[in-house]
């Protein structure tokens, strides 16, 4: 939910009090003109508050935790869980563990891809899901199922919609929030390297299992997409 314009000003005036609009943009690297219009219509972005914090070396977390909507990001947060973790390793980063892992030669650890990726919003739901949690979530915010479903289809969820569903599943926000990339690991306050550890702990068979759901769901995805494609085909064909 986009943030009252009366708040968004007051909370910029405590980080830049003799900073202008306009050389809050620049700074910022944000174009005026739209938050200019956002203000004047009286809800602000909070993609516009993590960048600002950023440009002036606020912590994001910090930042969003001022606003009544997020004070959930106030005081001590749980860390995420493993599961939650891994939901931010991306599907080749997968495949390569499971490669490295097979080799006959200890191998260096390689680089793991920075959240979030294709699927990060439907994996990270998925690993806090105990299979009532969009029953929970929708009954909370009154959101549709369907359109529930669309965020995670189209790899992006709302801030609101990531702390309702953290709510639900009574984990903390962060890694939500990581997925849908409003914050990045570092900002969320997770230690280095922590999706890496969490990689390390797995079991061969454990990492095999977690590659193959992540493969068949990959494979579902590009059926579907084929089928589309097909489907737009034949109609282009038939139109002449």
């Amino acid at each position: 939910m986009p943030l009252p314009s009366k708040a968004f000003q007051h909370w910029l005036k405590g980080i830049a009090p003799d900073v202008t609009i306009a050389d809050v943009c620049r700074i910022a690297g944000l174009k005026r003109t739209t938050l200019a219009q956002q203000m004047v219509r009286g809800k602000v972005a909070e993609g516009k508050v993590v960048s600002i914090s950023r440009a002036f070396n606020v912590n994001p977390l910090v930042a969003l935790s001022s606003f009544e909507t997020y004070a959930d990001l106030a005081g001590p947060i749980a860390p995420p869980t493993d599961a939650e973790l891994l939901s931010q390793v991306a599907t080749l980063d997968l495949l390569q563990a499971v490669i490295q892992r097979s080799g006959q030669e200890p191998a260096a650890p390689f680089e793991l891809a920075e959240p979030p990726h294709t699927t990060s919003v439907k994996n990270w739901v998925e690993s806090i899901d105990d299979g009532e949690l969009r029953l929970r979530v929708t009954e909370a915010t009154g959101i549709a199922p369907q359109n529930f479903s669309a965020h995670l289809t189209a790899n992006r969820m709302p801030p609101e919609l990531v702390i309702a569903t953290s709510r639900a599943a009574g984990v903390g926000p962060t890694a939500g929030l990581v997925a849908s990339g409003l914050i990045t690991e570092r900002e969320a306050g997770w230690p280095p390297h922590s999706r890496r550890a969490a990689l390390d702990r797995l079991s061969d068979s454990d990492l095999a299992l977690l590659a193959g759901d992540r493969l068949e769901a990959l494979g579902k995805a590009l059926r579907r997409h084929e089928h589309d494609q097909e489907r737009t085909d034949r109609i282009w064909e038939n139109l002449g």
